[in-house]
């Protein structure tokens, strides 16, 4: 059958796919509109299927706020091309709204929750898929509420993320502590988060290479100490010397301010994924040789 192109700009208006693939589907449902979006909606949901597996190491860090709560999520794409399309950052603002509003408790319980437009969070992403043509997800996301203290975010481009809570000071102080672990990545506030075994751990590593010293036990003792001390600071965000004045830690900072950090959550786009190694030749080749 024939198909008006009033009907290919109105399908296209409705999905936001290519020209003509929208006249694919009118075709295939005799004109019928409402049958094309739902069977252009299934073969977007079968595309995004398909490419589940490739790695999505890029994307942006995305944050939302109302002053007593934040959200930070984690948006993952393939490339920093698409990373840095109006699309792709417009679905990762909604996913941040949907975070600080629907205090999502697992990311399965994200991905059901419904947009302003009606379709749930997974069904976006799906669609989304389909449209751009590279694998999407949203791989982690973190909501922090205050109850009486104090927030503060800071974003390094789209790359890195912070959020702090203090108990104490103001957004200023917050903002600063929250540029200094965006920068100096401190794995926990203070000692008392170092997890016992992660301690009794790194002791056994530090006498291991002490005893090759030869000196005696007790002197090997204070060596130790003083080595888990300096590994202590370079861990703990109190330790750390503070990125704007290294002659203090961030611990004292906050201490002459009357505060204390009660908690911080990082995100960086990509930390932790294994990136695939790119034969740029050989991707070439296989374009040539159409396989």
């Amino acid at each position: 059958m024939s198909v008006t192109a009033a009907q290919v700009k109105e399908l296209r208006e409705r999905t936001g796919a290519g020209m003509m693939e929208c006249k694919r589907a009118l075709v295939e449902t005799t004109g019928d509109m409402d049958a094309a979006v739902e069977l252009m909606r299934k073969q977007g949901l079968a595309k995004a299927d398909k490419k589940a597996g490739r790695i999505a190491a890029e994307g942006r860090i995305v944050m939302a706020g109302d002053g007593s709560t934040m959200a930070m999520v984690e948006v993952n794409c393939e490339t920093d091309f698409v990373a840095g399309g109006d699309e792709f950052a417009g679905f990762g603002d909604t996913v941040a709204q949907m975070v600080l509003s629907g205090a999502p408790a697992d990311l399965d319980a994200l991905a059901a929750l419904s947009t302003p437009a009606g379709a749930s969070v997974e069904e976006v992403r799906r669609e989304l898929i389909a449209r751009i043509g590279e694998n999407i997800s949203v791989r982690r996301f973190e909501r922090i509420a205050t109850d009486g203290g104090v927030l503060g975010s800071y974003k390094h481009g789209d790359r890195i993320g912070v959020v702090v809570e203090l108990q104490g000071g103001d957004a200023d102080l917050a903002r600063d502590v929250a540029m200094h672990v965006a920068a100096s990545r401190p794995v926990c506030v203070d000692q008392d988060q170092v997890a016992a075994e992660t301690m009794a751990s790194e002791r056994e590593i530090l006498v291991a290479q002490a005893q090759d010293s030869g000196k005696p036990a007790e002197i090997i003792e204070k060596m130790v100490d003083g080595r888990i001390r300096k590994w202590l600071a370079e861990i703990t965000l109190v330790g750390q010397p503070f990125v704007k004045d290294p002659d203090q830690t961030v611990g004292q900072l906050v201490a002459k301010a009357g505060a204390k950090v009660v908690r911080f959550a990082r995100l960086e786009v990509g930390e932790g994924i294994e990136r695939k190694e790119e034969d740029f030749v050989a991707e070439v080749r296989a374009q040539a040789e159409g396989r």
